[in-house]
């Protein structure tokens, strides 16, 4: 079974019609592919270099004051850097309203459950790997967090 060349000829003239540039249809197991421009494949640019002699601007680097300025929220801590497996919503508690895994000063052991992180509507435990105290907590509960993203300072 073949594509009726007037069905055909009826594509072209709507492609010519339109600023659609390729249409393909599939018909069963036959298929036809119209373009309005060939695969002429494109030209090479090249950046014209300057000759010897022309003029050129001389390359001057701007003089920009640079200004440190120090927000790393882990300077000055001691201590187990917990940080996220995932990209994913923080959360401090089981569910809103309910208390806090843990808060700042807290004891904590090995395998306590720190906070969840909701990733693809699956709510992760993210547990504690070594006993200690929780120094800092540098999440607000519902941010969302990036992979390897601090979380807890655990000293």
């Amino acid at each position: 079974m073949t594509m009726d060349i007037r069905k055909v000829k009826k594509l072209i003239e709507l492609l010519e019609q339109s600023d659609v540039a390729e249409i393909e249809i599939h018909e069963g197991e036959e298929s036809v592919r119209i373009s309005r421009h060939g695969t002429v494949p494109a030209m090479p640019y090249y950046m014209p270099q300057p000759m010897p002699g022309q003029f050129s601007a001389p390359a001057t680097a701007a003089v920009t004051p640079t200004v440190v300025i120090d927000d790393d929220p882990l300077s000055g801590l001691n201590g187990e850097i917990v940080r996220s497996p995932m990209v994913g919503t923080f959360y401090r508690a089981p569910s809103p309203g309910a208390k806090s895994f843990v808060e700042e000063g807290q004891a904590v052991k090995a395998g306590e459950t720190l906070c969840i992180i909701e990733a693809m509507k699956i709510l992760n435990q993210i547990e504690c790997e070594q006993s200690g105290t929780v120094k800092r907590i540098l999440v607000e509960n519902g941010q969302p967090v990036e992979y390897n993203q601090p979380l807890f300072v655990i000293e």
